[in-house]
């Protein structure tokens, strides 16, 4: 599988300085970190491809050479290591958490672990939480990409509760510091085993990671501190979007419980099936039928673009099968200049019913050897072949 761009993951331009690289990796880092998403394998693959990104964009000679050659210029083979014991193809989760405790997980005030832990096992304030990302799918019409949209969806979502503000306490009353975590919101345990001793570090489960118990809970929401609700999002479309391709809408995912920070949401555009055109990369394709008078002589015909009727200029002795390109007038460039073609591909119509009148004088026509196809012409399958290149 190929590997996404560097400057993409952490979404930075690439002109970033080394400070805005930092910061976008640290929001990233927090975000995936396996400490906030226990047993979550996509989050986890999600922070090893942040700091992957990371190492590279942060040291010049590395971004020199990614910037130069791409995967290729910093892979294995290319002079250039991870710093943990080889290239980054073999780069793995203990790799990124190294690299992430390295560069962020000094002690003292503000360090990662006030972020994780609020303020370390010893100190209160316990583990702030996060809302649930929601996804979402939006459909699109071929012309709605053309143009770019804007987009107003509903999406039903956990919201804070109005009764108690999202604290999930009820009024007159306060939280109080959990007994089990000293507010620290995990618990650390340590056991005995043939290869020593092994400490390890669990969120706590009578606080559920928050460092404080409710003793009484908001009753419209249990303690919870939020509730089902729906909002109204706006997403700006812009031109050019694919299937698949998608947008974040930053903290209008789930509300989180104990006031935490709102998840994200996740949108993800769908194109829905054209009547007329079928879409090729951005370029878009179309039938026309015509006559064969029209096709013999040459003429105009309307065809059918994205933004409207245009007319199209039909050469003399035009063949089935022949494609017209409309420069110019199929899909923008996403996120760069330009756009591509509409293609038209003529068919002749061949009449069904004819009057008497005009089978007299098909009949003399057919006579003429200007109504003969040429011998020795190239065959479909060896225009075919050229075209192809094969």
């Amino acid at each position: 599988m190929s590997k996404r761009d560097y400057y993409e993951i952490l979404g930075v331009d690439r002109s970033a300085d080394e400070s805005a690289i930092k910061s976008a990796y640290r929001k990233l880092a927090m975000k995936y970190h396996p400490d906030r998403n226990p047993g979550d394998k996509s989050a986890e693959d999600s922070f090893k491809e942040a700091t992957e990104a990371y190492e590279i964009l942060k040291e010049p000679q590395k971004r020199q050479a990614y910037d130069q050659y791409g995967h290729a210029g910093v892979g294995q083979g290319s002079g250039f290591s991870g710093g943990f014991g080889g290239g980054f193809e073999g780069f793995d989760l203990g790799d990124a958490l190294r690299a992430f405790m390295r560069d962020f997980g000094g002690g003292g005030g503000g360090s990662v672990f006030d972020d994780f832990f609020g303020g370390g096992m010893g100190s209160s304030g316990g583990r702030r939480s996060r809302g649930e990302d929601l996804r979402i799918r939006v459909r699109l019409t071929l012309e709605e990409i053309e143009s770019g949209v804007d987009k107003s969806v509903k999406v039903k979502r956990l919201v804070n509760c109005d009764s108690c503000a999202g604290s999930g306490v009820a009024a007159g009353s306060s939280r109080k510091t959990c007994g089990q975590c000293k507010g620290a919101g995990r618990v650390r345990t340590i056991s005995r085993t043939f290869l020593g001793t092994v400490q390890q570090v669990q969120i706590c489960n009578v606080c559920r990671g928050s460092g404080e118990v409710i003793s009484d809970p908001c009753k419209s929401c249990h303690g919870e501190g939020r509730v089902r609700g729906s909002s109204t999002v706006h997403v700006n479309v812009p031109p050019g979007v694919s299937s698949g391709n998608y947008m974040t809408v930053d903290d209008m995912g789930n509300s989180a419980p104990n006031r935490g920070e709102a998840g994200d949401l996740i949108v993800v555009f769908e194109e829905e099936e054209h009547a007329h055109f079928t879409r090729h990369g951005d370029n878009v394709l179309c039938e026309v039928p015509i006559s064969f008078v029209t096709a013999a002589l040459g003429g105009e015909v309307e065809v059918p673009t994205l933004k409207g009727p245009e007319m199209v200029k039909i050469p003399t002795g035009t063949q089935n099968g022949k494609v017209v390109k409309m420069r110019g007038k199929g899909i923008p460039h996403l996120n760069r200049s330009g756009r591509g073609d509409q293609l038209v591909q003529v068919v002749v119509w061949v009449p069904t019913k004819l009057k008497e009148d005009e089978k007299k004088t098909l009949q003399k026509l057919k006579s003429s050897d200007s109504f003969d196809p040429p011998e020795g012409g190239k065959s479909f399958f060896e225009k075919l072949r050229e075209t192809l290149g094969v």
